[in-house]
């Protein structure tokens, strides 16, 4: 082919029949192709999300924000580590992760109440980036409606390279009902700044996945602040009054009229 053959027209959107589905959705779906493989700008596009997906996960927690932030709340804050060291140790050893440090344990036993209906936990996971970004906007919507209800909350704990299981010993040595963990999930190609929240009815250390529920992928463009504090709320408060959670608990805030 000649080097003076003229470049074909870019497609028009409006001949697109994809365009309308694409606006509803962040997956990758309809490419294209330049050849047998896909167009340059996808394959940037693709290894730019690569990259934001690693950056969430060696991401670190914006203490000090999060702290000026929090004392607007008007809660007590307590900061507590994970028995992992460092990032590279988290990451490789997912069990030091789901442990408090001395350290922090006794940190937790002096400033327990005589006893509280939740105790909520921030902490980083595998994505801090979506604790600062999208933690105490959640907060700032779902406090209000538990402290109205009368729950007694406990001072919120940060912790940094925690596992969800963390927040188990976290409860127990709160004397918490109920603990409510506010974690950055496992980022993906199109979500790497997504908040989960997990709550556990009789938190004690040892227990497994199947009796915690989860709500998840908390952020401006997925669950919405606003719809997340409403569920949150709806199923914290059946869970306090059913005294359970996991699998036995199930969202049925949509039956209700």
């Amino acid at each position: 082919m000649s080097d003076n053959t003229p470049a074909l027209p870019a497609p028009d959107p409006a001949d697109d029949p994809w365009a309308g589905l694409r606006a509803f959705t962040g997956a990758r779906i309809a490419l294209g192709r330049t050849g047998t493989s896909v167009p340059l700008r996808e394959s940037l596009a693709f290894r730019m999300a690569h990259a934001h997906a690693r950056d969430a996960v060696y991401s670190v927690l914006a203490v000090e924000q999060l702290l000026a932030d929090l004392g607007q709340l008007q809660l007590a804050v307590c900061q507590v580590k994970s028995q992992a060291q460092n990032r590279q140790e988290y990451l490789q050893r997912p069990d030091l992760g789901r442990k408090l440090e001395e350290e922090s344990k006794a940190l937790l036993a002096e400033q327990a109440p005589e006893a509280c209906d939740v105790a909520i936990i921030l902490a980083d996971g595998l994505s801090a980036t979506a604790i600062n970004e999208h933690a105490v906007p959640l907060l700032r919507l779902l406090l209000p409606q538990l402290q109205q209800a009368g729950f007694r909350l406990a001072p919120i704990t940060l912790a940094e390279q925690a596992r969800v299981a963390l927040g188990d010993e976290v409860g127990a040595l709160l004397k918490a009902r109920l603990t409510l963990m506010l974690i950055g999930e496992r980022p993906g190609l199109s979500s790497p700044n997504s908040l989960g929240a997990y709550f556990t009815y009789g938190p004690r250390p040892g227990l497994t996945d199947e009796v915690r529920n989860c709500v998840s992928n908390i952020r401006p463009e997925g669950l919405t602040y606003p719809l997340a504090a409403d569920k949150l709320f709806f199923l914290i408060q059946e869970s306090l009054r059913r005294q359970l959670s996991g699998v036995g608990l199930k969202d049925e805030s949509n039956l209700l009229t």
